[in-house]
């Protein structure tokens, strides 16, 4: 029986239908890489007063790729969210970038907001050149720069441990001295760029672990996930999001606001992480 549709008919629906295929691709490429969410992840402990709570906001892998405008939008949200504590977990610059203007301006923001602000070094940062230019700068406007060494915060009546390693992927991490001296009773918060760290170190004496590098893989796709990640290969285990590691210790790897080596992401939206911990019984 033939076709009641001629073939020049069938040729045009084709052509209509991949057209509106990488129209809809190209959307949402767009949308994922330059609007970013805040994404919420909660954990219990009984290390911190029962019913009490403890927020954490976990920016990273900025990569020196918002514009001022998204500054403004990303500042706006900080102050919405109001967390106890931000930690910037690395690329907050790409290995390229010889001007540090935009960075600094970002970073005299946020610390205006909140003084509570800590930062790791990432890969990005290591491999470039303005690095102790960066770290001085980061120090000089109030950022707690945390390389391989740790410090007590207290929050309402709980206090707990923040942990930060230099970046573990080009072997400048020092774990035993990051961990030197803490108690290990009160709750403890590593901040490590690369989630590397749980695959090549045992027994790590933190309840939490925060990581970014991987960029969620970048470009997803449906029913897969990340294709390819830093370090990983391809399908990485640890692309994104929470993953228990031991009893009641756990990481959770932010997949960043920017991009690296392709400047777009895809079914992978930029984010920003609302940590929020819970004290219980």
């Amino acid at each position: 029986m033939r076709s009641p549709y001629p073939k020049k008919f069938k040729r045009k629906m084709w052509l209509f239908l991949g057209t509106l295929l990488i129209l809809g691709t190209s959307a949402k490429a767009y949308f994922d890489t330059n609007v970013f969410k805040i994404n919420k992840v909660q954990f219990q402990t009984n290390k911190i007063a029962a019913g009490s709570k403890i927020t954490v906001l976990q920016i990273s892998d900025v990569h020196n790729k918002i514009s001022r405008s998204q500054h403004e939008k990303l500042i706006e949200a900080v102050i919405r969210v109001n967390p106890d504590v931000i930690v910037l977990t690395g690329d907050l610059v790409d290995r390229t970038t010889a001007d540090l203007t935009n960075v600094f301006l970002f970073i005299e923001q946020l610390v205006k907001v909140n003084q509570n602000t800590f930062f790791v070094t990432g890969n990005h940062e290591r491999d470039n050149s303005n690095v102790d230019e960066l770290l001085a700068g980061l120090a000089d406007r109030g950022v707690t720069v945390l390389s391989n060494s740790n410090t007590e915060i207290m929050i309402g009546d709980s206090t707990i441990n923040l942990v930060g390693i230099d970046n573990e992927s080009t072997n400048h991490e020092n774990m035993n001295l990051a961990f030197s001296g803490i108690k290990h009773e009160k709750y403890t918060i590593l901040l490590s760029h690369s989630p590397g760290v749980v695959i090549n170190y045992q027994d790590i004496p933190a309840d939490l672990i925060l990581n970014g590098h991987t960029h969620g893989g970048q470009i997803r796709l449906p029913l897969v996930g990340a294709i390819v990640a830093p370090n990983q290969g391809y399908f990485p285990k640890y692309d994104k999001g929470t993953f228990e590691i031991g009893s009641e210790q756990y990481i959770y790897i932010d997949s960043g606001l920017g991009t690296s080596v392709a400047p777009v992401r895809f079914w992978n939206q930029s984010q920003i992480s609302l940590i929020e911990i819970n004290g219980s019984n």
